[in-house]
């Protein structure tokens, strides 16, 4: 997809992804609508990125947050959507509130699939458009810890996958990325820990989001990102006993750092 004609609503764009994505799509020649739920930092982006930004602050875990960004992305004619906004939640589910959960679900799962189902009917009247969904190798690869995360990822992997096939005769590109961890400020202390003591590696926002601006020019369908996350993401599909007994090892260390986080949290256990 050639981005230098592109107008890119992008949400969650005032995180450390989004913000890279930004400045990446606009190195490219696109035009970019920011939308996010922090104002301040949606203007400070926009200040550095000139004339090809705008902003719209909507959230859009509520229905007139999905309302006012449909209309706003109509207005500035958008044919890329990047469904970027996402929030984590480290902890063991028996700890977590029922409001954490559900705030994990809305943001990451339904929050899309509400925001995609809207401006469907626009973007399918356009000789070409695009929807990004920005996933994670837990979609793939669920993860002890992180239930409410891994299931929310794992359902918008599957709405990437099946919105693809229903959309295989429009002229709509369907991508599905899935990082490994990223360095952003979406990891708790308690989070960065637990990586270090298990020896997950990481990548810088720039290098995810250069990944992701090149898997859209090309016009890949899925792009899974991180070595030996791809591989284990691959076994769980075809041998998850094995994943189960491999992360079964780990499970006292990843039980140690959820317990940090709730203390952090003051979260009884």
């Amino acid at each position: 997809m050639q981005l230098n004609t592109a107008r890119v609503l992008l949400t969650g764009a005032s995180g450390g992804l989004g913000q890279a994505l930004a400045r990446q799509l606009v190195q490219q020649g696109a035009q970019v609508l920011l939308a996010g739920r922090d104002a301040a930092k949606l203007q400070a982006l926009q200040t550095q990125l000139g004339d090809a930004a705008s902003v719209c602050v909507a959230d859009l875990t509520q229905a007139q947050g999905v309302a006012a960004l449909t209309q706003a992305a109509q207005a500035f004619k958008v044919n890329v959507l990047i469904n970027n906004a996402g929030v984590s939640a480290f902890g063991l589910l028996h700890q977590q509130t029922w409001p954490t959960v559900e705030d994990v679900l809305q943001t990451n799962l339904l929050a899309p699939m509400r925001l995609t189902q809207a401006l469907l009917p626009y973007l399918k009247a356009l000789p070409h458009a695009a929807v990004v969904n920005i996933g994670s190798a837990f979609g793939s690869l669920p993860f002890a810890g992180f239930v409410a995360y891994s299931s929310a990822k794992a359902g918008l992997r599957g709405f990437s996958q099946s919105l693809r096939r229903e959309l295989a005769h429009s002229q709509i590109h369907v991508l599905h990325v899935a990082p490994r961890a990223i360095d952003t400020k979406l990891n708790s202390p308690s989070v960065n820990a637990l990586n270090r003591a298990l020896g997950n590696a990481s990548d810088s926002p720039e290098t995810v989001a250069n990944a992701i601006v090149a898997a859209l020019q090309d016009k890949h369908s899925e792009l899974h990102l991180g070595l030996p996350e791809r591989l284990f993401a691959w076994l769980n599909g075809v041998a998850p006993g094995l994943i189960d007994r491999g992360l079964a090892g780990k499970l006292a260390t990843i039980q140690h750092h959820a317990q940090d986080q709730a203390q952090a949290q003051n979260i009884q256990p």
